[in-house]
């Protein structure tokens, strides 16, 4: 924001707690002077500069210390809306968004600036090249968590890895086949405990060297090295032997029918052994890393990729304020800038149901009557999946009773009344303990959170809000007898669901206790050497125990939302539901 602005936004405050716009407020040069902290000469200065440029209108009493009247022609809301369209207009979105961030941006204001914002999100042709430089600008509501595929967990982070690195070989969830990666061809043994990937020649790292089998070995190395959460899933592999530069073999200790997932998952991007990735960033996918920091992640198109170049030359993801939308955002100019088609111009918003749920689990390192099948029993009437499409609605679709919405949709769920919660409660005894629940501080959790709290305090129940920004496991099994989370399945969901069960990272393992996590490793034991059918029994199985137990409470299935501009083309969603920002492309006038 310019000094100008500023200055009145320091008036306005500072000279009436309220004033309306063209209405004059009685003032001294001497109260001014105290408000701009600075001389009386200064202050008829900054006045003049303010009515030059239409912000206020002046009129000076006579004579030394007589009354003044300072009259505001613009609101501090329009005030803040100019100076931000300017420097959205400048394309200074850093500046924009931390105006944006100001406390005294509240309210309606906010969401019309976000509104401002999202109009110059999109893409953008830029002079610096002979050809253009054609950008596409997206908006998020929150920052990256971490960058490593040994330690990723979150959806998005894993989205964006799926960008910048590659994996041996990919899946695809339409036909539920592998097709070939970095490594164009595989064989396997008859007895599954011999894998061989033949790699392809001349495949470029985004620091400029040829990847080789090497690169392949030392990045299983280095899951086992660092500890991955995933590392159990590779446990059967004995040895690894490298047959050249581009020729690989993994012997197993047993047969693993499962093992190609293993090797298409984010886990196993392929790094390279020559640099340390915490303070470099290199892969060989569509799109390198460019810039990182607390408010924009910069991705520009990788000249050399193996597969066929991103029609985007770069891509930048702006952090938002956490009170903006989860939507994601791919919005283009209005068509007045004149870059695009007109007769396609207008936005849309395309849905697509996540696979994964929200869901409530229990904190079993915690004393407390949760502890207490019946009163997992009390929650489970209170979060209701029936009421909370009915009540909040939104992007909540269906009822869950599984992460998978094939699944929930097999079952017959019961729904009891609140009666029956309260009827609980006073059956065994419970005498007024408050139970502490923790969230992410995010929209729609925060408002599933308070809807549960008022359920429970309907029968009685005292539940107390714990919302956090980042998830710290020691910090919650100390706290929180309960959690809300929320899980986002990859498109493989069968690796999805076995990474759940074994990723030592995530809320269930740090919630539950080690005798029940137990549980679970014998039933899943036989899952890598099983035939697909068997697979998917053995998850029901461990799935039911979570829902037998009560340990997990599912709630509804999800459905995601991304805006964009019908100029947007090449719209294929990848895993996750995100749009796969390698395939899009803009078109412009002919």
């Amino acid at each position: 924001m310019d000094q100008i602005s500023n200055h009145f936004l320091c008036l306005a405050a500072g000279v009436t707690s309220s004033f309306k716009v063209n209405e004059p407020v009685p003032v001294t040069i001497d109260l001014l002077a105290s408000i701009l902290i600075c001389t009386p000469r200064n202050v008829k200065f900054v006045l003049r500069k303010l009515e030059e440029q239409e912000y206020i209108q002046w009129q000076p009493g006579r004579g030394r210390g007589h009354i003044s009247q300072l009259t505001f022609l613009k609101s501090i809301d329009e005030v803040f809306e100019d100076s931000f369209q300017e420097l959205v207009s400048k394309g200074k979105i850093k500046e924009a968004i931390e105006l944006m961030s100001s406390d005294q941006v509240t309210g309606p204001l906010k969401e019309r600036l976000l509104t401002m914002l999202n109009k110059q999100m999109g893409f953008r042709s830029e002079a610096e090249s002979t050809s253009g430089l054609d950008v596409l600008r997206i908006t998020r509501n929150r920052h990256m968590e971490v960058l490593d595929p040994a330690y990723v967990y979150t959806a998005f982070e894993s989205y964006l890895l799926g960008q910048i690195y590659s994996t041996l070989v990919t899946y695809d969830a339409t036909t539920d086949t592998f097709l070939p990666g970095l490594a164009h061809m595989w064989e396997a043994n008859e007895g599954h405990t011999s894998y061989i990937f033949y790699l392809r020649k001349g495949v470029r790292f985004h620091h400029g060297r040829i990847m080789t089998s090497r690169d392949v070995k030392e990045t299983l190395q280095r899951l086992i090295d660092l500890n991955s959460p995933a590392v159990s899933l590779y446990k059967d592999i004995e040895r690894v032997e490298v047959e050249g530069d581009h020729r690989i073999r993994f012997v197993l200790s047993r047969p693993n029918l499962f093992f190609l997932h293993l090797f298409s998952c984010i886990h196993m991007s392929i790094l390279p052994y020559d640099i340390d990735i915490t303070s470099e960033v290199s892969g060989t996918g569509p799109y390198r890393l460019l810039d990182l920091n607390e408010d924009v992640l910069v991705l520009a198109a990788f000249d050399f990729y193996f597969r066929i170049r991103p029609l985007l030359d770069r891509v930048e993801i702006w952090y938002l304020p956490k009170e903006a939308s989860n939507e994601r955002q791919y919005q283009l100019p209005d068509p007045e800038h004149g870059e695009l088609l007109p007769d396609i111009i207008s936005n849309h918003s395309i849905d697509y149901p996540a696979l994964g749920c929200r869901y409530i689990l229990f904190n079993f390192h915690r004393e407390g009557i949760h502890q207490q099948l019946w009163f997992r029993q009390v929650i489970r009437i209170l979060y209701s999946r029936t009421a909370l499409i009915k009540e909040l609605g939104g992007n909540r679709i269906t009822p869950a009773d599984s992460f998978l919405p094939w699944e929930s949709s097999k079952r017959e769920l019961l729904d009891p009344t609140l009666e029956h919660a309260r009827a609980l409660l006073a059956e065994n005894g419970y005498q007024g303990e408050v139970i502490t629940l923790a969230t992410k501080d995010k929209k729609e959790e925060r408002e599933e959170a308070l809807w549960l709290q008022t359920r429970a305090a309907s029968v009685g129940l005292q539940i107390e809000l714990y919302f956090f920004n980042e998830f710290k496991a020691d910090y919650i099994q100390t706290t929180a007898e309960i959690q809300l989370a929320e899980e986002v399945l990859e498109d493989d969901w069968q690796w999805g669901m076995i990474n759940y069960f074994n990723n030592k990272s995530n809320y269930l393992f740090s919630l539950l206790r080690e005798d029940q996590i137990s549980l679970f490793s014998k039933v899943l034991g036989p899952f890598t050497e099983s035939p697909k059918d068997e697979r998917v029994k053995l998850l029901n199985q461990a799935e039911g125990i979570l829902r037998d137990n009560y340990w997990v409470l599912h709630g509804c299935h999800m459905n995601k939302k991304a805006q964009l501009n019908q100029s947007l083309f090449g719209l294929h969603t990848g895993s996750f539901g995100f749009l796969d920002i390698s395939k899009l492309w803009i078109k412009t006038r002919l």
